[in-house]
């Protein structure tokens, strides 16, 4: 990711490995299309983390939530799409980084507070892991649970371990369900 100083931007570079985690998720059976054991996996962790959002995010030309937990809309909490563009949220960050993310407070760090999901849907806490292919090395997505109050510094260390914990599922998940010669 490049910083843009004029704008204040940080400015996404095309991912050199789109062809290749494409082809990757074609052997593995993964789609962009809901999975319904995904939404489960994501429901619990929202449930885990005492937060009304969580996701199974894979990231291609757009983030694509294959797995969502999401409110109805109603209330304080509004209802998020199953797709977001590569430069709202922090999933992307988390590909590029290749490691887990934790921020207790979005907005206790300047290069995070200005992205869009902090005004358009309240996001003050995040963390997400890297969905690391073993065989390939390619990270293909992000599971990760966004909420709408801060939290303080320790909370850290149990949101990391939600997530990873979370990254194993998945991943279980994603094998299992895969054509044996794609595992």
């Amino acid at each position: 990711m490049t910083y843009d100083a004029d704008s204040g931007l940080h400015l996404r570079q095309p991912d050199p490995d789109l062809d290749l985690k494409t082809q990757r998720l074609r052997e593995l059976g993964l789609g962009l299309f809901p999975v319904a054991e995904f939404d489960v996996l994501a429901a619990r962790l929202a449930e885990a983390a005492d937060v009304p959002y969580a996701m199974v995010n894979i990231a291609l030309d757009k983030q694509n939530f294959v797995g969502l937990c999401s409110p109805s809309g109603r209330g304080e909490d509004p209802a998020v799409d199953r797709t977001m563009a590569l430069d709202h949220g922090y999933c992307p960050d988390v590909m590029s980084r290749g490691r887990a993310l934790v921020l207790p407070d979005v907005c206790a760090y300047p290069r995070f507070a200005s992205n869009d999901v902090v005004d358009r849907i309240g996001i003050r806490t995040y963390a997400g892991t890297p969905l690391l292919d073993v065989r390939t090395g390619l990270v293909l997505g992000t599971v990760c649970f966004v909420g709408r109050e801060a939290r303080p510094r320790s909370f850290g260390k149990h949101a990391l371990a939600l997530v990873k914990a979370s990254q194993d599922d998945v991943m279980e998940t994603v094998y299992r369900r895969a054509p044996s010669s794609a595992r």
